[in-house]
């Protein structure tokens, strides 16, 4: 798909081209929220405490509106708060790598902890967010319920070399082409390997037979 849908890597650098510490709280200040809002939260926060040691001993006031452009500021803000005493405390102000001990940290979930593990370390990982999930389900990638079903099944499809640029290219995908009502059939390259699609034309292709 990355070769049918060219620049959806370009938006990395932009959001997450820091270390793993920065791609932590900026993925959780991306929950429910847009590329722009999180940028803005991001830039504000990091321009007045950039390390875990500073945010976790914040104010917790100042924090909530420092991060107020990403939405649900207190929920964040406690958590962010939270996720960087963690760090300083347990982990001496860095990042570990191991996912089952992220996930026991305050808002990371697999889908939190898979970006950072793809963009912050490099480490071969699939973010499923809700484009991934409704793209390799209406294409027929997958036949799955839940995101973390979609991460297991793509994993046992797709080669280890791609994992980290799957959720990047069909975020921009879904964002333009593959919309979550209405898809752009028309404008798409891929519909030759898609299920939806076929299911469209079903009526077309009988009559070809």
């Amino acid at each position: 798909m990355d070769h049918a849908y060219p620049g959806a890597m370009e938006h990395i650098d932009v959001v997450w081209a820091r270390d793993p510490f920065h791609v932590l709280i900026s993925t959780v200040l991306s929950q429910r929220t847009r590329d722009q809002n999180t940028y803005n939260a991001s830039k504000a926060l990091f321009a007045k405490f950039d390390s875990p040691k500073e945010i976790a001993y914040a104010d917790l006031d100042e924090l909530i509106e420092l991060v107020r452009p990403a939405g649900f500021p207190e929920t964040k803000a406690k958590a962010i708060k939270e996720i960087c005493r963690r760090l300083h405390q347990d982990f001496n102000d860095t990042v570990p790598k191991d996912i089952d001990v992220l996930l026991t940290l305050p808002m990371v979930g697999r889908k939190t902890a898979n970006c950072l593990l793809s963009y912050g370390f490099g480490i071969p990982a699939i973010c499923v967010d809700t484009h991934v999930h409704r793209i390799s389900n209406r294409m027929g990638l997958v036949n799955t319920d839940t995101p973390d079903e979609t991460e297991i099944a793509l994993k046992e499809i797709a080669p280890k070399e791609l994992w980290c640029d799957i959720n990047a290219v069909m975020i921009r995908f879904g964002q333009r082409i593959c919309l979550p009502r209405r898809p752009r059939c028309e404008q798409c390259s891929v519909t030759q390997d898609c299920d939806y699609f076929a299911s469209l034309h079903e009526d077309d292709i009988c009559k070809k037979q």
